[in-house]
């Protein structure tokens, strides 16, 4: 696991605690001029990223920090798709100090359920490093994820830690994601992220497969041909019945051997501050968010 250089820490803190004085709007404004090098639109919002932020401000439900809640939206996928598209649980904890490793399995997957990017992986008991993993956790633990770019669902979600079952797909490295977004309920573009932990890369499609020559934060690479799943429409029928209502949402999948998993619901892609190689290709995904009046 990689450490936090200087400058990363000193940012993130910085981040944190302007996101506890500034009001809301004032701070989302800022930090789009920082991250994007631009004006934050909110009164004609036309941009994928704008209408994002807009959307943290004005469209707010309880329901939504539920299915932000990696450990509570487990009822909700029982719910809407059945257990079997979960990947098993090996346990839940409110403290750090009580993770007993020793009754892990020799592979697990460690996360935080209030934040994103908090993944843990042990592939090896013998090597992992148990302190590093208590220490991030930790740190972790004590964040409120809501703060540093305003996603509105972090806010209320109780910190706990989960253990799930490590698992790998048809590579036997790692485990790609299937990243759907809907808008207005509606599946339109899949996102394929892969080599996260090597070279992170990031292929876009259109619902039949076909690539998308466009970049989002990560760089594209078309000479990596990802086959298309052969449970694809079993995929984007899951994401219909968890999108269902919600102006704009993506939801996480993976396939292993030809099998659905659950990944996430993430409601801000990039929390909202997403780099596009393409403007228009923004503005194209912007115009699939209809914003509730």
């Amino acid at each position: 696991m990689c450490q936090l250089s200087l400058k990363q820490r000193i940012y993130r803190k910085t981040c944190y605690l302007l996101g506890r004085i500034l009001p809301d709007k004032l701070y989302l404004k800022m930090m789009y001029q920082v991250k994007l090098g631009k004006k934050l639109n909110l009164n004609k919002p036309l941009y994928f990223n704008e209408k994002l932020n807009w959307l943290k401000l004005h469209d707010r439900k309880d329901i939504y920090t539920k299915m932000a809640d990696k450990y509570e939206v487990r009822e909700i996928i029982k719910e809407r798709l059945g257990e079997d598209y979960l990947i098993p649980l090996l346990g839940v904890w409110d403290r750090v100090e009580d993770i007993d490793f020793s009754k892990l399995p020799e592979q697990f997957v460690l996360k935080c359920t209030h934040d994103s990017g908090s993944v843990i992986i042990c592939k090896d008991k013998k090597s992992f490093d148990k302190e590093e993993a208590i220490r991030k956790l930790i740190m972790t633990m004590k964040t409120n994820y809501f703060y540093p770019s305003r996603e509105w669902p972090y806010k209320n979600i109780k910190p706990r830690i989960i253990a799930e079952k490590y698992m790998v797909d048809e590579s036997g490295m790692e485990l790609k994601d299937y990243k759907i977004y809907n808008f207005g309920g509606e599946p339109k573009l899949i996102q394929v992220d892969f080599g996260r932990f090597v070279h992170h890369e990031r292929n876009l499609y259109t619902l039949d497969w076909k690539y998308i020559p466009e970049e989002i934060e990560y760089p594209t690479n078309e000479s990596v041909q990802i086959t298309k799943p052969g449970c694809l429409e079993e995929m984007l029928a899951c994401a219909r019945l968890l999108a269902k209502g919600i102006p704009s949402v993506r939801t996480d999948f993976y396939s292993i051997n030809g099998k659905i998993y659950f990944g996430e619901i993430t409601f801000y892609q990039e929390g909202g501050f997403a780099r596009f190689h393409s403007e228009a290709y923004s503005r194209k995904l912007g115009d699939w968010i209809e914003l509730p009046k």
